[in-house]
This record gives C-alpha cells, structure tokens and sequence, in this order.
C-alpha cells in the first residue's frame, strides 16, 4: 500500500510540477511575439501509475488563416492608402495645378488680341508658355519620383519575402526531424517561429498554406504559385523590366533561376507588395500618361493653329513647342534587325493620342506592324491597327491599313521578324520633354495670312467672308508667305449661279457656285480646292460684283488667328478613351482633362481609405479572435498557477505522508 501511495504521490508531484513549469512557461512568454500557449494534459491513472503528460500548443487553425488572410488584406489598403495619400495632396497643391497654367496661358492670348501688335503682350504669352511647360515637367518628375521609391520598396519587400521563404523552409526541415518523436513537444518554438514568419509572409504577399508530410507546411501563393514545397525546395521572388528596365514587374524564379521565370498576375496580389503594384498601376500610371497626353495635346493644338497664322515679322506662324520623340523598347525575344524604332505625334493629330502605352508588334507580312494599345496592368485595350511601314520608314496615318493611327507617327530604321515586339511610352515620357521652340513674342502668330475685300464698285450688299485657312502646306502658299499665283479675284458673272475666277495668272475660269456660297474654293474644284483657305460669299451678288483675296501683308494689327489660339482652351482636345462610338463624347477641353485626373485620383484615394477602414476593423477581430484562443491569458496563467501550486504541495503532503509510513514499517521491522 505504501509503494502504491509512493508512486501515487510521486506521480502527483511529477505532474503537477510539469503543470507549473508549461504555465510559467506562458506568463514569461506573454510578451514574446509570436508565441502559441501551451497547455500540458494527462491520461488517466491506470494501475496506480499516472500517465505520462501531454504538452501541446492551442492553435486553431482556421482562426490563423482566417488573421493570416486578413493581415494580408489590411496590409495592402494600409501601403496603397500611404502612397496614394502622398500623391493626392502633390496633385491638390495649388502650385502644382496645371489649370492655373493653361488658364493663364490662354488669359494672355486674350490680352494679346486686343494689341496685336504689342510685344510686351506677346511676350507675357510666351512666359506664361514657358511657366506652363515647367508645371508640367515639376509635376511629371514629381511622379517619375514616385515611381522609383516604389521600385527601391519593391527591391526591399521582395528581399525581406524571400528571406522569410528561406526561413520558413528551414524550419520546416528542422520540425521534420523531431515529428513524431518525443522533442516534438520541446521543439514549440520552432513551431512558433515558422508560424511567425509565414504571418510576417502574409504582410507581404497573400498567402494559403496546406499540411504536408512529417508537419511541414507548404506555403503558396493567394494567386496559386508555390513558395514553399515539400523536402526543401522553395521559389523566390525577383524583380525584371521587360522591355522597360525602369518598369519592375515580380516574378517567381524557379528552380533557383534555372528555369523561366513564372510571371505573377500582379492584380490580385494583396499585401505590401500587392498595394504598391496597385498603387503604381492604378495610380501612378494613369496620372503619368494623362499629363504627357494633355501637354501633347496642348503642344499639337498650339502649334498647327500658329502654323495657320502670320507672325509679328509678317512671315507664316512656325511651331511654338518643340514636340518629343521617344525611343521604343526592345522585348528581349526579339530577332529581328530593327535597329532603332521612335515615336512622335503625327503634327495636327494630337486630339487623337489616348493616354496610354502601345504594343508594335511585327505580323506574318512583310513590312506590316500592327499598333495595340494596352492598359495601365499592360494588357490590351479595344482592337488592333494594321499599318504598312513604307520606304521612308515613317509610319502615320497614311499608312493605316486598318483601325486608326492613334495620333503617332513612328520611324522605323532597320527590319523586323514576325512576333518581334517594341513597348511605346510616349505619354509618359512626353510630359518631362516638352520645351518651348522659341521664346520671342514676336514668333506668334496671331494674324491670319490672307485678307479679303469687296470692291468699292459693287452694286450689290453682298459680302464676302473673312476666310477660313486650313493649311499652308497646300499649293495656295509659297515658301515665302504670299499666295502662289498672286491675289484671287472673283466676277459674278450673268448666269444665275455663274462666276469668273481668277488667281492671278491671267485667266478667267468660269465656274457655278451653288447658294448659299459657301466654301467658293471647294465648290471651284481643282486647283483651288486644294489650296489651304477658303471663303464664303453672304448675300445676292449681281452681275459684275467683284471679291478678292490676297496675303495678308502688313497685316499686323489683325487677331483672326490669334481668336483661334485663345479658342484652343474650351476645345475638345484631350482624348478620354480607346474605345468610343461615333456617338459617344470622347474628347475633353484641356481644363477638364486635369480636373478629370485630380479627381480620379481623390476617388481611387477615398475609395481605398473606405476599404482600408473596413479591413482594419476585420483584422482587429481576426486578431482578437486568434488572442483569444492562441494568446497569453494572464487571469487566467494566474489562476492555473494557484491552482497547480495546491495540487503540488497536496502531492508533496502524501509523498510525505507515503515517506513517513514507510518508515513506521522499517522501524516495526527491526
């Protein structure tokens, strides 16, 4: 009876000496980060003897993939919203406001109208011309900036991800070698430490575990890469730019790089990394885009309306802004032998360029490319144009076979295999380029080329118009300005819609325009139709009327042109989509097009801060939760303790009580 109640006593003190040691264990670690309690439980007494104790770690599983997932998901809104913050109020300072700039600019084109021949007007225009593209240069490097702060976070999160894949993979060859055994229990913490860091993987990137063998954990991603496979092999992340080296795309290499990389679809990443590629692609690339879009519009508009007009010095309007050429990136599968490829705006399609990047990819016919617009993520948007490079090697709209050219005009040196690839980013490229062709006031031209007149001999009130110029590349225009044949003369003649026309090379081309005479030139046919201008006749002219046309010469004091440079600012110039309809308003004035970027800017924005509130509060539940279940309790801890401390000293009184009836029999021996 004695042995019995000795192994009894000595059970009870073993048991709970284990109890206490487990639960001093959780109150020191209540602080550790990381730490699963632990709990040690015991078989029943059998045969006098108590059954060896059990310690295991109370974790619930759902409840930390459940965290794990929401972590991921805080993190993301959490690391978009602190980028997008930044850059909302960049875009909300008033200095950086390109409305203040265009408005500007076109309130001294008005000021200009009404002294034409001042050239202290004319040069507040071209200040203000020179304000506006440093605004747009301030403001585009302020988000070329941007862009590289994500490319060095992205260099570190992607580090920080695969140190904590490499982590995780050694720990689970470390729990391999004691599962099963009798250190699985005393290896906890290595259980800690792997759960730890795939939480700390969570933060990065979205992520889904599954059990493996031997109480490995294989990790992959939310998207359904593997990151972490059985018998230690993991993939990490890396970072590549193709065909742009400065536009970070992630990657997982596999095999340690020896096999082709697997792309990732970074739109349904969550995490750090997954809300700084959102923030790039949503945010970051649209805005970019948008302001080289709005200044090439800008840039086009002004300087084909200027090229329409006569200067300060009596010649025809040259071009206000220099236009910039990008060159084209390269994929790194090419094999052909294009050596140089660049893109420019076609001169006078500036309102036809969307804000976004383009694909040129080589077909299966010789000497045919097709232009594929793409997307923000790169992926394509509406459908394909086909055009045939011709000799010269410039592409522009007269080489379309099919769908349109999109406002570029590209130069093409050198020739290309089918599938070759080339990435073009003029608008984001554009914005930092724009420079001022020139500085002179005295170089704008706000007259029109040409001027007309009724004779003072006309019997009748018939008038005509002030004239429309179109182009001066036509045949109406010399090099020099002045009309090609001299001024032209109109005659109405005796028949009811019959006139005489003349240009000034000694003969009269009898010809019938129909009322009301408008667009004479165009109705006269060949050659006149093609001369750039054109004119109307108002009223009932009668037989013997005279018009006349000439160049405007000494016109100096004359605004015509300069109204069609100041009307530039309410003008639909600024493309909205790709994809349009015949019926669909797809152009913007240039003020709507910046307000149109600010506030997509300040919705993406608060849309994310609604959803980050959202998920902040699912992870403080998550949280709570997974504390509740898996955390250090201290009332509890405190409790246990006082409670394992009875049952020791209990345990050590009947040791005791054992020990002393032990000896009663010894001594009754003897």
């Amino acid at each position: 009876m004695s042995f019995s109640l000795l192994n009894i006593a000595s059970a009870g003190v073993r048991s709970s000496s284990e109890l206490l040691q487990t639960t001093s264990k959780n109150i020191t670690n209540v602080n550790t980060e990381g730490y699963v309690r632990e709990r040690t439980e015991f078989t029943t007494m059998v045969d006098n003897q108590v059954g060896r104790g059990e310690t295991y770690r109370l974790l619930n599983e759902f409840a930390q993939s459940q965290l794990n997932r929401d972590t991921s998901n805080k993190s993301f809104f959490d690391q978009f919203v602190t980028e997008a913050n930044r850059v909302d109020t960049i875009f909300s300072e008033e200095s950086n406001n390109l409305s203040t700039g265009i408005n500007s600019l076109f309130n001294n084109v008005q000021e200009a109208l009404n002294q034409p021949s001042s050239s202290v007007a004319r040069s507040l225009v071209m200040t203000d011309a020179q304000s506006l593209v440093d605004q747009m240069d301030r403001l585009s490097g302020i988000v070329l900036e941007q862009q590289s702060i994500v490319n060095e976070q992205l260099e570190i999160f992607s580090d920080e991800a695969n140190s904590l894949i490499q982590n995780i993979n050694t720990l689970n060859q470390e729990i391999a070698v004691v599962n099963g055994t009798n250190n699985a229990s005393d290896a906890s913490s290595i259980y800690n430490q792997r759960d730890l860091a795939i939480r700390e993987l969570s933060e990065l990137v979205d992520i889904e575990t599954l059990d493996g063998p031997n109480g490995e954990k294989l990790v992959f991603m939310g998207t359904g890469e593997s990151l972490v496979m059985e018998n230690g092999t993991f993939n990490l992340f890396s970072l590549s730019g193709d065909p742009d080296p400065n536009f970070k795309e992630l990657t997982l290499d596999v095999n340690g790089g020896k096999a082709v990389p697997l792309e990732i679809d970074s739109s349904k990443l969550k995490g750090k990394i997954g809300g700084l590629l959102a923030f790039r692609d949503d945010i970051l690339v649209p805005a970019q885009n948008q302001i080289g879009q709005m200044g090439l519009a800008i840039a086009d508009a002004f300087n084909e309306q200027n090229k329409l007009g006569m200067d300060a010095n009596g010649e025809l309007g040259g071009d206000i802004f220099n236009i910039p050429t990008v060159g084209a990136y390269a994929y790194k599968d090419n094999s052909g032998g294009v050596t140089n490829m660049t893109a420019t705006v076609e001169p006078g399609k500036g309102s036809e360029l969307p804000a976004s990047d383009f694909i040129i990819t080589y077909t299966a016919n010789a000497d045919e490319v097709s232009i594929q617009p793409i997307d923000n993520k790169g992926e394509p948007v509406g459908s394909a144009s086909l055009a045939t490079i011709p000799a010269s090697g410039v592409i522009n709209s007269d080489d379309i076979t099919s769908g349109e050219s999109f406002g570029l005009q590209i130069n093409v040196s050198g020739s290309g295999v089918e599938g070759d690839q080339f990435q073009i980013k003029l608008n984001s490229e554009a914005a930092t380029s724009i420079t001022l062709a020139t500085s002179r006031g005295e170089d704008l031209a706000l007259a029109s080329p040409i001027r007309t007149a009724n004779s003072i001999d006309n019997t009748s009130t018939a008038t005509i118009s002030a004239g429309e110029v179109t182009s001066v590349t036509s045949g109406g225009f010399t090099s020099a300005p002045g009309l090609t044949n001299g001024e032209i003369t109109l005659v109405k003649a005796a028949g009811t819609n019959d006139y005489l026309i003349s240009d000034g090379n000694g003969t009269n081309v009898p010809i019938t325009i129909v009322p009301p005479a408008e667009g004479v030139l165009a109705q006269a046919g060949a050659p006149y139709d093609s001369y750039g201008f054109d004119f109307d006749i108002e009223g009932t002219p009668a037989t013997g009327d005279t018009f006349t046309l000439e160049f405007n010469e000494g016109g100096f004091d004359d605004n015509r042109n300069g109204l069609k440079l100041a009307d530039l600012q309410n003008g639909e110039l600024v493309r909205k989509n790709v994809v349009t309809t015949a019926t669909a308003d797809n152009h913007d004035t240039f003020n709507q097009a910046y307000s149109g970027l600010v506030s997509d800017i300040g919705v993406v924005t608060g849309q994310a801060i609604t959803s980050a509130s959202a998920f902040d509060a699912l992870a403080e539940q998550s949280e709570a939760w997974y504390e509740s279940l898996s955390g250090v309790n201290l009332d509890e801890e405190a409790a246990n303790l006082l409670r394992f401390q009875q049952s020791y000293s209990a345990s050590a009184q009947v040791l005791a009580a054992a020990q002393e009836i032990f000896d009663t029999l010894l001594s009754a021996a003897r």
